[in-house]
């Protein structure tokens, strides 16, 4: 979020709200809980504290959470910094964001790691929503349909503008195909042969592959899987 253009989104969202009066909403925070970790349940909380105090300085009236137990870390943050029920006096009038500000490309490396982050995470949610499950756990984020279309989309877009990995490698539909067995592979190693084989992994490896390397934008993800329910 602190990259400019999504900067520039909130700095916009906040500013057209207030001037109508209306409450400006922050983000979801997707960490949730994890048990039996203290050190990892700890960075979780502090990632959360951190998106939290970002969004109140930068003058949103509310905020949300991904699970109940972070309810009290949110408001806490809202409460100490937030001195009144609200922040829609804050109308922020010199603010002037332009399309240039939301359409700058952001800036950082790909990696493969990154690369196959996003595959897995496309493949795991997908499997759930064919099973009927909209909202899944994933290596402790709370992951939807949005998340899953970051995700596809991200890949998608290194696909269609030929982007590079900091190894040099450029980003091809096939070394996209081959990035997506060899998570489907692992998946299959960690849950089993046979439970991977009578699951919804391999439905949800041939839709994820055709929405990230299709010639043309799929505008829904969840249009080409209700196909497949179909």
């Amino acid at each position: 979020m602190t990259q400019h253009f999504l900067a520039s989104y909130v700095e916009l969202l906040i500013h057209t709200c207030h001037r109508r009066g209306a409450h400006a909403m922050g983000g979801m925070a997707a960490q949730i809980p994890i048990k039996n970790d203290p050190v990892a349940n700890e960075k979780a909380l502090a990632k959360v504290r951190e998106d939290k105090l970002r969004e109140v300085k930068a003058g949103h009236d509310g905020t949300w959470v991904a699970h109940p137990g972070l309810v009290s870390v949110a408001k806490d943050i809202f409460n100490e910094h937030m001195k009144g029920p609200n922040q829609i006096n804050l109308k922020k009038d010199e603010v002037h964001i332009t399309a240039k500000n939301l359409l700058a490309i952001p800036k950082g490396n790909i990696t493969m790691e990154g690369l196959k982050w996003n595959i897995d995470v496309g493949l795991q949610y997908l499997a759930a929503w064919l099973d009927g499950n909209g909202c899944v756990p994933i290596y402790n984020l709370m992951e939807d349909a949005a998340t899953a279309e970051i995700s596809r989309t991200q890949v998608w877009q290194w696909c269609k503008h030929g982007a590079k990995l900091e190894s040099g490698e450029k980003v091809t539909p096939q070394l996209v195909r081959e990035a997506t067995a060899s998570v489907l592979e692992k998946l299959k190693t960690q849950i089993g042969a046979e439970k991977f084989n009578a699951g919804k992994l391999p439905a949800a490896g041939k839709i994820l592959v055709e929405l990230m390397t299709s010639p043309t934008f799929h505008e829904f993800l969840t249009t080409d899987a209700y196909a497949y329910l179909a």
